[in-house]
């Protein structure tokens, strides 16, 4: 069902509303079998939002999110939707994401958009999957996690197990390396991920791995893992961290001339936001991801555009993927026609080759993401570019 179709269907929840209130009656059967719908909810539909507003990971990843979010919104009902948002801030922890998570499902949503990063999601959205409420990662990627939970989690970035081989198989291709080293925060679940994902797809292209050297998220001094695999002089080293120490990596090897003439940096999901805060540490490194603002498809360039005049500023992947989740959930309320959590989980789950600004999209039987687009980048000049 078209978007047109989800504006049709809360325009007309809108106008029962409006029956139903001159008629002084508090709740109605909603035209849909044996279903009941509350006033509130025929007037539009409420969806929790649990992304990082503070802490560490707001900027890199949660605002970046919600600024998504909310160009979604904005564009779906000025089509003759009414989503309204129900927003937790899941402060950047564990705990916070557990407790934001509650929160929503206590507040009776039927659906929640939030919890980015892998280690909170594997705790945060049981909650959900045990009160029947979807819930809907959009750049989580950790192997696995979608079907660890259970069928109401749904994830909309590429998981690590479809990403990292890929994006392998292109730089091998391009830059022909033979030995190489991994740095990984074992300390993160998305970055064990990326580890072991690198690892069985270094081994089956044929390339020696060096040496993997490991840190924690509270490290700060990385000097010796680096110092290690400068040593061994691998053809690439592969980062595998999220935003702040991959920054933190990015410089303290920079000083200790890596990147060099012989060595590349190849660090998955780096995006403009690191490669700023890195500067001149950056350059050169190469980057592979699900999206890019640089994919001239009319639909992807729309988006860009509108990104940019509602934000004033280039949308970053992790807000590419929340717009896509808004519209990739609106979808399936539609097909649903109902705001019940466990029809809206079915329409989910039979989402196929949807038109999206990730290109054509589905879920797999676990609700995991689907879709063609790798892209591998290049910092040149400051700025990332398609690798040539």
């Amino acid at each position: 069902m078209t978007i047109r179709k989800f504006a049709i269907l809360m325009f007309v929840f809108a106008i029962v509303t409006l029956v139903v209130g001159l008629a002084g009656c508090e709740r109605v059967m909603e035209m849909m079998p044996d279903d009941q719908m509350p006033d509130d909810q025929m007037q539009g539909i409420t969806i929790g939002v649990a992304v990082a507003e503070t802490g560490e990971n707001a900027e890199p990843y949660g605002l970046p999110m919600l600024r998504g979010l909310q160009l979604a919104q904005t564009q779906l009902n000025m089509q003759g939707a009414n989503i309204m948002f129900e927003r937790v801030d899941n402060m950047s922890t564990v705990e916070g994401s557990t407790a934001a998570i509650q929160a929503l499902v206590d507040q009776g949503v039927p659906a929640i958009i939030g919890v980015g990063i892998s280690t909170q999601l594997e705790e945060a959205f049981p909650i959900a999957q045990d009160a029947g409420v979807v819930a809907i990662s959009p750049i989580s990627s950790a192997a696995g996690l979608s079907g660890q939970v259970g069928d109401y989690a749904f994830r909309i970035g590429l998981a690590t197990n479809i990403l990292i081989p890929r994006g392998v198989m292109q730089t091998h291709a391009t830059l022909d390396y033979t030995t190489a080293a991994i740095i990984y925060d074992d300390a993160d679940v998305y970055s064990t991920s990326v580890k072991d994902e690198l690892e069985k797809a270094l081994t089956t292209a044929g390339v020696t791995i060096s040496t993997t050297e490991m840190f924690v998220t509270t490290d700060t001094d990385f000097e010796t893992q680096l110092t290690n695999i400068k040593d061994m002089a691998p053809d690439v080293v592969f980062v595998a961290a999220l935003s702040t120490q991959m920054v933190q990596i990015m410089m303290q090897a920079s000083n200790l001339e890596i990147p060099s003439d012989t060595t590349r940096l190849i660090v998955p999901d780096l995006t403009s936001a690191e490669v700023t805060a890195a500067g001149d540490a950056a350059e050169n490194a190469i980057a592979f991801a699900g999206w890019s603002e640089l994919d001239d498809n009319p639909k992807n360039q729309a988006f860009v555009q509108s990104y940019m005049e509602m934000h004033g500023e280039i949308p970053s992947p992790w807000a590419a993927q929340a717009f896509a989740s808004l519209n990739i959930l609106a979808n399936a309320i539609a097909q649903a026609g109902s705001s019940d959590s466990a029809a809206i989980r079915d329409a989910l789950a039979m989402t196929s080759e949807l038109d999206t600004v990730l290109g054509a999209f589905s879920f797999d039987p676990n609700g995991e993401a689907i879709y063609d687009q790798i892209v591998v980048l290049e910092v040149k000049d400051g700025a990332l570019q398609v690798l040539e």
